[in-house]
Parts: C-alpha cells; sequence; structure tokens
C-alpha cells in the first residue's frame, strides 16, 4: 500500500464517514475508491451487454414490441 498525502473536502469525509459508519479517514477513502472502481465496472459490463444485444437485434425487436404495444394502447 502507498502513503499518499492529500487534501480532502472534510465535509463530504464526514459524510461519506458517517453513512458508511468507518471509522478512520483511511477506511472511508479506501471504501470511495473501491466503490468508484466497482461502479465503473458494472457500468462497462452495462455497456457491453448492451452493444452486444444490439448486434443480435434485441434492441430493434424490443423497441418493435414496445411501439406496436403503444399503438394498441391509443387505439
Amino acid at each position: 500500500m502507498s502513503v499518499t498525502q492529500i487534501d480532502l473536502d472534510d465535509d463530504a469525509l464526514a459524510q461519506a464517514m458517517a453513512l458508511s459508519g468507518v471509522r478512520t479517514k483511511k477506511e472511508a477513502v479506501n471504501m470511495a475508491l473501491r466503490f468508484y472502481a466497482e461502479q465503473q465496472q458494472r457500468a462497462a459490463l452495462v455497456r457491453e451487454h448492451f452493444e452486444r444485444a444490439r448486434t443480435w437485434g434485441a434492441v430493434a425487436d424490443a423497441e418493435r414490441l414496445h411501439l406496436a404495444e403503444k399503438a394498441e394502447r391509443d387505439r
């Protein structure tokens, strides 16, 4: 683990610590970094899924179904 000195937003840090229940600033920063990395990984997986779905026509099929159902309701 590396040692880094950074200036932190004290209010944001206090709020993060209170909401998460961590006891130290180090825990709060590490938790936030892990959370951010996991969130970005999940977003990448979702993008990947929709790209794959586009290639097998699932998105177009869903859009056609939605438009057909909407037209039926609007009659």
